[in-house]
């Protein structure tokens, strides 16, 4: 069947229903950002340094959740790296770094709600705080409609350092999917929202069919008190998950502060 014939079969109701997804740590074990750090770091982008202050925060966000602080200081950090960098390099590098690294964290069971929801006919869209270059990339190779994210500037095919609009995060993220929607024509009481952190409580509260997926713990108790259905797929059971976190970080840590140490002992050889 071709693809606008198999649109058409769709039901009026399922092509105004849409899911969408949160990525961090809802599709993304973890913060993609930071792996796409880890790969601009390896491509001289930017100092150890820099890397370290990402891996703290990558260990501190997988243990504890994230944070507005947080977040703003690490968008801080990352526009100034790729100011004056080319938006070609960094696509170029966003898609290596997602063939090695990305695609190996993607969560099965979200990764089989989203194939769920295309099946039905839904409209399925990325929203993220992160780069909407990421979330752009990993829809495309994950086949869902689209992506909305952080939008760094650019001009002339270069980043200026500076962000068009706000951070799509909290209630800007709700903001955007009611812009969807109507641009769209969605029925958001029949879409779902997927979310693992208090911040998308704004999204996951305007939508019909709200699920928190490995749910930081404020979000949990949330969860619990007005009746949406949590989903863990960071393990069998939490205390599993946690540990694994824990080891994540632990190792995550071990490995920058192993970088640290190597870089050093160059510069004292040198």
């Amino acid at each position: 069947m071709a693809r606008d014939d198999a649109r058409r079969a769709v039901p009026a109701d399922e092509a105004r229903t849409a899911a969408f997804f949160d990525l961090d740590n809802t599709i993304i074990r973890g913060a993609s950002a930071f792996h796409l750090a880890v790969g601009l770091r390896r491509r001289g982008f930017f100092g150890t340094r820099d890397l370290l202050v990402f891996a703290f925060h990558q260990a501190r966000y997988l243990m504890y959740g994230e944070d507005v602080e947080t977040i703003d200081q690490v968008r801080a950090r990352a526009l100034s790296i790729v100011a004056g960098k080319s938006v070609a390099e960094i696509a170029a590098i966003g898609e290596e770094v997602w063939d090695e690294v990305l695609s190996l964290r993607i969560f099965a069971g979200t990764q089989a709600l989203l194939n769920r929801h295309l099946e039905a006919g839904h409209q399925v869209w990325i929203i993220t705080a992160s780069p909407v270059e990421i979330g752009e990339l990993i829809g495309r190779r994950l086949g869902v409609t689209g992506a909305l994210g952080t939008v760094a500037e650019h001009r002339d095919g270069f980043y200026t350092g500076r962000l068009v609009g706000d951070l799509l995060h909290g209630r800007a993220k709700e903001s955007a999917v009611a812009t969807l929607a109507h641009e769209e024509g969605l029925d958001l009481s029949r879409c779902y929202a997927y979310g693992d952190s208090t911040n998308d409580v704004p999204i996951l509260s305007s939508v019909g069919h709200p699920v928190a997926i490995n749910p930081d713990a404020r979000l949990r108790r949330h969860a619990r008190e007005v009746g949406w259905p949590v989903r863990e797929f960071r393990g069998r059971r939490r205390t599993a998950a946690r540990r694994s976190m824990l080891t994540a970080s632990w190792a995550g840590g071990a490995w920058v502060l192993g970088l640290v140490v190597r870089a050093a002992r160059r510069q004292l050889r040198g």
